[in-house]
């Protein structure tokens, strides 16, 4: 069994981080992008975490339910 937020296909994990940064920089949440920052947020409360990367994740799921709709 692959390790939780590990991608099936390792080599495929460069391309699902570009992804993640260009449906950020759509909703203009780049900054919230965890390869975008150096700093640590491990002492950020998980609600506030959520408020900046939710809507990322959303962006994320609704981008490749479109590319599915297409191939359909």
């Amino acid at each position: 069994m692959a390790r939780r937020g590990t991608p099936l296909v390792p080599s495929k994990r460069e391309a699902l981080n570009r992804f993640k940064i260009e449906c950020a920089k759509e909703i203009g949440y780049e900054q919230f992008v965890k390869e975008n920052n150096d700093h640590y947020k491990g002492d950020l409360p998980s609600y506030i975490n959520g408020k900046q990367g939710g809507p990322i994740g959303g962006q994320m799921v609704k981008r490749m339910i479109e590319m599915a709709e297409k191939m359909l």
